[in-house]
């Protein structure tokens, strides 16, 4: 190799350690920048000069032509990339849970700085005073009293955990939002990298580092599963449906028609559900059917994966509807697969079902009392207008349900919570109902039955528990299954957080950046450059050694 090739040498090697000190500039500059990933440059040889062949020879003798700068890649695990996409979505779906379950704990324990427990506890003891003296005008006006406050207080803690439905439906439609944006997003940056990497060239590795933060952030949302083919491309599944491809990004949707029957939002895909063309060149939904993103009647199971993204914890969490003793009484497998896993509605359910039961129970008794005054006058008919609970307004006493698990129009009637008031002419005069029989004698059979009706244990939560409640207990029951609840999930996601931190870590020590080794990197480079630059001297100075001697 005469000595002009040798300065190509050089100059390969002054080149290929430029680079590679920008490359570890541009790690060093981006130390802490989020989603970035650690560039290592990759160097290897040119193309050797043979000078002869000989067979006998171990090997030919050749001279080296220099360095090349091959690439720089990105430093990744696809592995722990996986696990790390599915582990924080499971952890996000837990942690919606529990911060569910903690604001039902709020909504049951306190209520403007009293418990409502107070309240039915109060009642309990307006009986037991009434009890005494069944006859009293105090103990009588004590008692409606007090089942007002219980009442009140019950719509409060019933209407608090409507609210927060409602709170938490109004996040559904921010989350389809920013899904969507996060897979627009991901399709351009796709374009960008498959513009640049085309020429087989360059990397784009900053694109891809933003595209590899926008996957880990869908995978807190839901279950997601990607792709990369030759060119480029990420191909994106969210819960098993195809969400980005080469050319096109589908949709999610809200529909607060077809969905739920109080309106709240229920996602969907877009592109799969039934339209119809309208005059002005618009598509309305006629029909979601199929076009459903989750299975929400599905058991949450780590094993099927059915417990990945806050979205579906956030629709499970919520329900489709206010849920009411009904939701339980009616049909044991409709409760387990579209009740039980909702937490805002299983308590719904639960606590209205434990009013309903002392509602229920307190008319029942009163009703058929023999001081009952309807009794007294003659009116037997009369008699349930001197009940202590009536209904607000009797039209409200009909639920129409629409749900498509039960026959069209079933009718579901009895009180509830909402629909439901204290006997306005007790409020006005309690004193109406006396607890006096028509021969003047205290009703001491009835206050009885009440007494009864208080510590009767008949009363179990749901259709899944066999233990029975009274209603003195049944409220401590209902607290303490929540906190239950609380607890095991607590549980699984501090375990979650410990397995998302170990993968993080994992992880971060592939593609993180340490600022000692890259100063390691720096220091070779710079040697590596000096090198060079100090081979080319000798060879221009050999150079001009040859033509001083051969021009004398």
């Amino acid at each position: 190799m005469s000595l002009m090739a040798n300065l190509y040498v050089g100059t390969s090697g002054l080149m290929t350690s430029q680079n590679a000190l920008n490359t570890t500039a541009h790690n060093m500059a981006n130390l802490d920048t989020e989603g970035y990933t650690r560039q290592q440059v990759s160097q290897g040889t040119r193309a050797y000069q043979t000078l002869e062949k000989k067979n006998e020879a171990i090997a030919w003798k050749q001279i080296g032509t220099g360095v090349n700068y091959n690439n720089c890649k990105q430093v990744r695990s696809e592995f722990l990339d996986t696990s790390y996409r599915q582990e924080s979505g499971r952890l996000a779906f837990y942690d919606v849970s529990i911060k569910g379950l903690e604001e039902i704990e709020d909504q049951l324990q306190e209520m403007n700085g009293s418990e409502f427990a107070e309240s039915l506890n109060n009642l309990w003891v307006s009986v037991q005073e009434l009890a005494k003296d069944p006859c009293s005008a105090v103990t009588q006006s004590s008692f409606v009293t007090r089942a007002n406050e219980f009442l009140t207080r019950a719509k409060s803690v019933y209407d608090g955990l409507v609210s927060y439905q409602e709170n938490l439906d109004s996040t559904v439609k921010d989350m389809c939002n920013e899904i969507n944006k996060i897979g627009d997003r991901i399709k351009v940056l796709n374009n960008e990298i498959v513009n640049i990497e085309s020429g087989r060239e360059e990397k784009a590795n900053d694109l891809r580092d933003e595209r590899n933060l926008l996957l880990d952030k869908l995978g807190e949302y839901g279950k997601i599963e990607y792709q990369e083919d030759v060119f480029g491309n990420v191909a994106v599944l969210f819960e098993g449906s195809s969400f980005v491809t080469t050319d096109h990004v589908n949709h999610l949707a809200i529909d607060t028609k077809w969905g739920s029957p109080v309106g709240y939002a229920t996602p969907y895909w877009e592109y799969a559900a039934k339209t119809v063309d309208n005059r002005d060149g618009t598509k309305s939904v006629v029909s979601i059917d199929g076009a459903h993103i989750f299975d929400l009647t599905q058991n949450i199971s780590t094993s099927t994966n059915t417990d990945i993204g806050k979205l579906r914890a956030v629709l499970l969490a919520r329900g489709d509807h206010n849920a009411t003793y009904h939701d339980i009484s009616e049909d044991t497998e409709y409760y387990n697969t579209h009740v039980a896993q909702s937490v805002i509605m299983n308590v719904e359910a639960e606590f209205d079902q434990m009013v309903n039961n002392i509602m229920t129970v307190i008319n029942d008794i009163m009703e058929n009392a023999e001081s009952n005054p309807s009794f007294i006058d003659g009116s037997v008919g009369e008699a349930k207008e001197f009940t202590l609970f009536s209904c607000a307004n009797e039209e409200d006493k009909l639920i129409y349900d629409i749900s498509e698990d039960k026959p069209a129009g079933t009718v579901l009637t009895g009180f509830t919570i909402k629909n439901t008031q204290i006997n306005p002419k007790l409020i006005q005069e309690p004193t109406l109902f006396t607890f006096r029989t028509v021969d003047g004698n205290e009703d001491n059979d009835t206050i009885t039955k009440l007494k009864e009706a208080f510590t009767k244990e008949a009363y179990c939560l749901n259709p899944n528990v066999t233990t029975r409640n009274s209603f003195i207990t049944y409220y401590n029951s209902l607290v303490s299954q929540v906190a239950n609840s609380g607890d095991v999930y607590n549980s699984i996601k501090e375990a979650q957080e410990q397995t998302v931190s170990a993968v993080s870590s994992a992880r971060e020590q592939i593609v993180g950046v340490s600022s000692d080794e890259e100063l390691e990197f720096m220091i070779m480079f710079q040697n590596a450059y000096n090198a060079s630059s100090r081979y080319i001297n000798v060879v221009s100075e050999m150079l001009e050694h040859l033509v001083s001697t051969l021009g004398s």
